[in-house]
């Protein structure tokens, strides 16, 4: 019965492990959603300008974290990283979602 449990815990675990996104997967499909809301006129220019910027920045962030830990980027760092993510794409949605559109 306990290996039972162990073992179904451990296969939920490595189930949301493998789903995740790393940092640059999350980047990229983020560039697609800014490129998509343009193709559909969804995104003015500003939106645009300003999504792009908050891009470059996270990953300009990135590649100076890998450059203080030899290439590699801390939890801390992925903490950070995943959190400006996150808010960046929240920024999407939203502007994507607004009454505001490229005429």
């Amino acid at each position: 019965m306990k290996l039972s449990i162990v073992a179904t815990a451990l296969l939920a675990l490595t189930g949301t492990v493998g789903m995740a996104q790393t940092i640059p997967q999350r980047q990229a499909d983020q560039q697609g959603r800014i490129a998509q809301g343009v193709r559909s006129g969804q995104l003015t220019r500003r939106e645009t300008r300003n999504l792009e910027g908050r891009e470059r920045s996270i990953r300009r962030q990135e590649r100076f974290m890998r450059r203080a830990d030899y290439g590699r980027l801390t939890p801390r760092d992925r903490a950070v990283l995943n959190h400006r993510l996150n808010r960046t794409s929240r920024a999407i949605y939203r502007d994507k979602h607004n009454a505001f559109h490229r005429g």
